[in-house]
């Protein structure tokens, strides 16, 4: 009777953390939408802006998201799979793996300005690829991958070990079975971790800050070497730097980037659950 008392009790405190933790993003999620709904339009969507930045539409700023986080899921994506699938199936569990996924974890919690300093020293300076979408892709790229390393580790140690040994039993080398048995099983957890890695990328203002973003840029990026707009920083020289800009637009930017990062986390989400129901274990 003490231990089903104790447990309602850990069960309501949970809850109530939980509702204490969801209500104030909710709260923030509505007021966004009820201020920045007034400004979506299609000419808003589609137009560049003028007037200094205070009428027109953001699509440069669209364009350039999407182009940098299409770089960033060339960079990481790759790199990081690879470093998982090592770190899961042939790395040996000694000190200096140990270290390796100590430190994949460590970079995951260090501040995204650190690794805009990094992008400006190593890509914008060092190699001399200036301000630039290359830059900034890059520099988003590394900052993604201690996020998806870790996930698709998560994902690939999740499956099953009898499914490698039934494989490799059969005559199956190792590549086979992670290919065709193990990596298809940890579809669903690698591709939310992308998702959410790439949704980070897509919100993150002060690596492009130092590496890609420009200020002022209605026309489109014509190579990487370009400098491009992009919807974070955007919002941040709306805000902040133009003086009489109209609140609608400020909120309606927010609430277009807060789309395109709620998008791809409900599309993580999705896959994810559809993924699941196919699974037989």
């Amino acid at each position: 009777m003490k231990r089903q008392h104790t447990q309602r009790i850990a069960v309501g405190a949970i809850t109530t953390v939980a509702i204490l933790v969801v209500i104030p993003i909710i709260a923030v999620i509505i007021y966004i939408i009820y201020e920045g709904i007034g400004a979506i339009s299609w000419e808003f969507l589609t137009r560049p802006p003028h007037n200094g930045m205070r009428e027109g539409g953001i699509m440069p700023a669209i364009l350039g998201t999407v182009i940098l986080t299409f770089g960033t899921t060339l960079v990481s994506v790759p790199l990081a799979i690879g470093a998982a699938i090592y770190l899961a199936e042939y790395a040996s569990d000694n000190r200096l793996t140990r270290s390796v996924r100590l430190a994949i974890v460590n970079l995951a919690g260090i501040p995204s300005i650190v690794y805009g300093l990094f992008g400006l020293g190593a890509f914008v300076l060092f190699m001399n690829f200036g301000t630039s979408i290359l830059a900034g892709s890059l520099t988003l790229g590394i900052m993604t991958l201690p996020v998806i390393i870790s996930t698709a580790e998560e994902a690939i140690l999740a499956v099953p070990q009898r499914f490698r040994m039934v494989s490799l039993s059969l005559g199956a080398t190792r590549w086979q079975t992670i290919r065709y048995q193990v990596l298809p099983h940890a579809l669903p957890g690698i591709i939310t971790g992308i998702i959410l890695g790439l949704g980070r990328a897509a919100g993150e203002t002060a690596p492009i800050l130092f590496t890609v973003a420009a200020f002022y840029l209605p026309e489109l990026p014509g190579s990487i070497f370009d400098q491009t707009m992009a919807l974070p920083y955007h919002l941040y020289v709306i805000s902040t730097q133009v003086p009489g800009m109209p609140l609608q637009i400020q909120y309606g930017t927010a609430l277009v980037l807060l789309m395109i990062v709620l998008s791809l986390t409900f599309v993580a989400t999705l896959f994810r659950t559809s993924m699941r129901r196919r699974r037989r274990w």
